[in-house]
């Protein structure tokens, strides 16, 4: 990305200015983001994805990230290498350059659905039957950002010993709600059958036999079969906590607080082997098993190791909501900061719901931009994401956020037959 540094003379607009200053005024001290990851393989689908040095500004070492990712492949490893190789481009792309730390953390949610959805369109352009899940994580200081689609769970252990879950299980077993979603727009759901009456195995969507709701790729299932993702958002106490991102061969094997308690107490290294070596010998090497650790520490504090939690179970919590007085995401000194606090969720499969966006956020992103392959369009170009919907908010089709006529195309063979299902209930 190129960037034009303007002449000495050229007067900047007061509002980049004063966003320049406030953005200036008081950026949070980095944590210490220590990592590591284990692997034992079977099929050889399992792709990981661990860069700390990102910058939302590039050449701007303040603006640093840090992103990490398992791609869990499957029918071959193809959409599994191309989402490592371009999910990371496509947010990027997604998001302004000019934004401050708050602007950019505010509009990291509808990025990275709009990222998912593009990377899954270039990606079967390929004509490949492949697919994958995708957990992706963004660290930026206290606030971890998790998208998710598929079956590799993030979860999180707060210093004070709690355990959240940040990502969502897209598992028909286990996902009630999607499994009337699929049904919904025209999927069957079941499980294998013999054809002597007897059927076995977890659900499955038909056609195709996927045991997920949601991925990327697998452009041979039907399009109830969805890449927008789960996306939450959560601001660590100052303390910091621990990150297990895992493949399902983890927890097919390991509860969470399993796979918390066999590694605590331990660096991220030993750790990431050792919750890999308690899964393969709780059920055996019967898929690729993965695990990525990450420790999000406050600076020049002891690792884990040098100080470890006291023996004992953790302690599954629900998040602390984020105040309305709350102005900003950055880290400050109130009470707040000593819980996890939630600061966004949503994990509606309706893309037109997730690029929808209020004022100020909507003001964040270019009008005239497709909001999904970010395609530059001459005003009148763009269809309106709401389009043909009987969203409750905004029903005309000249309110944005925009698509080209391809990913308008793409919005609507995902979503026509879920609406079609929802007429047929109502």
């Amino acid at each position: 990305m190129s960037m034009t540094k303007p002449k000495d003379n050229q007067t900047l607009p007061l509002g980049v200015l004063l966003k320049r200053e406030l953005s200036t005024e008081k950026t949070p001290e980095k944590p210490d983001i220590i990592h590591a990851q284990a692997n034992q393989s079977k099929k050889g689908e399992d792709f990981t994805f661990l860069k700390t040095e990102c910058e939302r500004v590039p050449g701007d070492g303040s603006t640093t990230f840090a992103v990490f990712a398992i791609f869990d492949g499957h029918n071959g490893p193809a959409a599994a290498i191309y989402a490592k190789e371009n999910l990371l481009n496509n947010v990027l792309g997604a998001i302004p350059s000019d934004l401050c730390r708050d602007e950019w953390i505010t509009a990291l949610p509808r990025a990275l659905v709009s990222a998912f959805v593009k990377t899954d369109k270039d990606f079967q352009a390929k004509a490949q039957k492949s697919g994958t899940t995708a957990t992706f994580v963004i660290i930026d200081g206290m606030v971890v950002t998790v998208a998710s689609v598929g079956d590799s769970l993030c979860i999180l252990e707060s210093a004070e010993g709690s355990i959240y879950c940040l990502s969502a299980d897209h598992r028909l077993e286990t996902n009630e709600e999607e499994v009337e979603r699929v049904t919904a727009s025209g999927g069957e759901v079941g499980r294998l059958n013999t054809g002597g009456g007897t059927s076995f195995g977890p659900l499955r969507c038909w056609p195709g036999g996927l045991c997920l709701s949601r991925s990327i790729g697998d452009m041979d299932v039907g399009e109830f079969i969805v890449p927008v993702p789960h996306v939450k958002q959560v601001k660590l106490s100052s303390a910091g906590g621990r990150l297990i991102i895992s493949s399902d061969g983890v927890w097919d094997a390991l509860t969470f607080e399993q796979a918390l308690s066999c590694c605590r107490g331990l660096p991220p290294d030993a750790a990431a082997s050792q919750v890999v070596k308690e899964a393969v010998q709780g059920k055996g090497l019967r898929d690729d098993t993965t695990c990525i650790v990450v420790d999000i520490l406050p600076p020049e504090k002891p690792t884990p190791s040098q100080n470890p939690k006291k023996p004992g179970k953790g302690v599954f919590k629900i998040f602390r909501k984020k105040s309305s007085e709350s102005s900003s995401h950055a880290d400050n000194d109130s009470p707040e900061s000593e819980f996890v606090e939630e600061i966004f969720e949503d994990g509606s499969a309706m893309l037109s719901q997730r690029l929808d966006t209020e004022y100020p956020l909507c003001n964040m992103f270019k009008l005239f931009t497709c909001a999904v392959c970010q395609l530059d369009m001459k005003p009148g170009e763009g269809i309106s994401v709401h389009e043909g919907s009987s969203h409750p908010r905004k029903v005309r089709p000249w309110d944005g956020p925009f698509l080209c006529s391809s990913c308008q195309g793409k919005k609507e063979k995902m979503e026509d037959s879920s609406s079609q299902g929802r007429r047929k209930s109502e």
